[in-house]
């Protein structure tokens, strides 16, 4: 049986198309691993990669991927929305198939050993790959981002695990981890004023007192002239879309702002669309075909949860051959 594994890294441009496909051509064309998409933004100023493949053509890939990372972002003068202390941020391994979460943490503490005996980056390993409780979360890593992780990386609580206690001068250091799907979800708010979000964003946020793995924060984007919700589900089979979907439209009724739409980054397994149409459906009294097409997933996704720039290739099972 064929081990797949999906793989995200994420690195800091999302203004420069030149650059960006220059560092995406690293991943093209490679035996066993398909790159299904990469997504750019440049409020963000940040690239979301998605692969699928073969465990050990996906670490063989990242190696070129880092040093063409290395070569052409330099993070002493990255600006951009989302928080960043890497020129690529993070590299989590996430099992698909005839893949255990024990196998995604040995790739990952692979891929960490790798990138510091090449290039002498550090790395620091997060969630189930994590060698100390609280690097289990990685927002509690990347504070300070790559600015402040220049004297964070000093302390010896801090030391990370791949290298010494010094970031890389110009790329800093990566978070590299092992996980479930993650659901980097966004939700538009038809609004420039930034407090409705920030209201939200601590209403459904865990650390505020909101929903359990769940991940918010409030954004502008310049690009699109709204703000919004941006968020993680770092566990959807326990708070899915549509529960955090309506919490958010309640929420901000009373600011009498609209939710017009919302946003994946990345892919989402098909499972986590289901149970959310499931609810919609029941909602509308609709009868309920488990057994629906991706084409369909798609049509009722966009109708129900309100998608933009959807699509079936953004469905994880749809990539596998």
């Amino acid at each position: 049986m064929r081990k797949i594994v999906e793989c995200v890294p994420n690195f800091s441009e999302g203004r420069n198309q030149t650059v960006i496909e220059e560092i995406v051509s690293t991943l093209r064309g490679i035996d066993g691993c398909n790159l299904v998409n990469y997504e750019a933004d440049q409020d963000y100023n940040r690239t979301v990669v998605t692969l699928i493949g073969e465990p050990e053509a996906i670490i063989k890939a990242l190696l070129p991927f880092v040093g063409k990372v290395l070569e052409l972002i330099d993070m002493n003068v990255q600006k951009g929305e989302h928080p960043r202390m890497g020129a690529v941020d993070v590299i989590p391994f996430i099992p698909i198939e005839h893949v255990t979460m024990e196998e995604c943490v040995e790739y990952a503490n692979q891929v960490g050993q790798l990138i510091y005996d090449t290039y002498q980056i550090p790395s620091f390993l997060y969630a189930n790959a994590a060698t100390k409780k609280d690097r289990v979360k990685l927002p509690t890593i990347r504070k300070g981002e790559f600015e402040g992780m220049k004297d964070k990386i000093k302390d010896p609580h801090w030391t990370p695990d791949f290298g010494t206690n010094e970031i890389h001068p110009t790329f800093g250091v990566i978070g590299i981890g092992a996980r479930i799907p993650l659901i980097a979800y966004n939700i538009d708010l038809d609004t420039t004023d930034m407090n409705p979000a920030k209201q939200i964003s601590r209403a459904i946020r865990f650390s505020s007192g909101g929903f359990r793995h769940i991940q918010a924060g409030p954004v502008y984007l310049e690009s699109r002239k709204h703000t919004q919700v941006t968020m993680n589900i770092l566990d959807y089979t326990k708070n899915p879309i549509y529960r955090i979907l309506e919490t958010v439209k309640m929420e901000a009724a009373q600011y009498h702002v609209d939710v017009p739409s919302c946003e994946l980054v990345g892919l989402i397994p098909k499972q986590a669309l289901l149970q959310s149409l499931k609810y919609y459906f029941k909602r509308y009294n609709q009868p309920w075909d488990a057994d629906m097409s991706f084409d369909d997933i798609v049509k009722y996704s966009i109708q129900y949860i309100g998608f933009r720039d959807f699509d079936r290739l953004k469905i994880i099972e749809a990539n596998i051959n």
